[in-house]
């Protein structure tokens, strides 16, 4: 399956969550990276308007070798937005259960991944 289908067929099987979302709330942005084709997810999901009308895309730009020639600069450079996803990944690494151990359905999968969220708050709480 396609990083693009795979959005599309996630926001088909969570549509109730957009028919249900007060329409005063500020559209929810998705941050893509440039492998989606937003033209292609926009026309798949034009028979879904409760989840067109509440979400908008956005494609993080990937910053080219010229730009960072101009800023001169090497290698690796995190882009804000993408380093946020990045960031987020690598945080849930740190939950051993949720790398080494997979569950059969996404409610379950979720829940741990909420758990995981759950308990890097708490550490960070602690902390202060």
């Amino acid at each position: 399956m396609t990083d693009d289908q795979g959005l599309i067929d996630m926001f088909i099987h969570n549509e109730r969550y957009f028919i249900e979302r007060p329409e005063f709330l500020t559209p929810l942005t998705v941050l893509l990276d440039s492998g989606y084709h937003t033209d292609f997810i926009i026309k798949a999901l034009e028979d879904h308007p409760a989840i067109l009308n509440k979400v908008t895309f956005e494609i993080s730009p990937k910053m080219s070798k010229e730009m960072k020639k101009e800023l001169g600069l090497k290698g690796f450079v995190p882009v804000f937005k993408r380093w946020i996803v990045e960031r987020s990944n690598s945080w849930t690494e740190k939950c051993k259960s949720l790398i080494k151990n997979f569950e059969k359905t996404l409610e379950r999968a979720n829940y741990k991944l909420q758990l995981c969220f759950m308990r890097l708050m708490l550490k960070n709480i602690a902390k202060a």
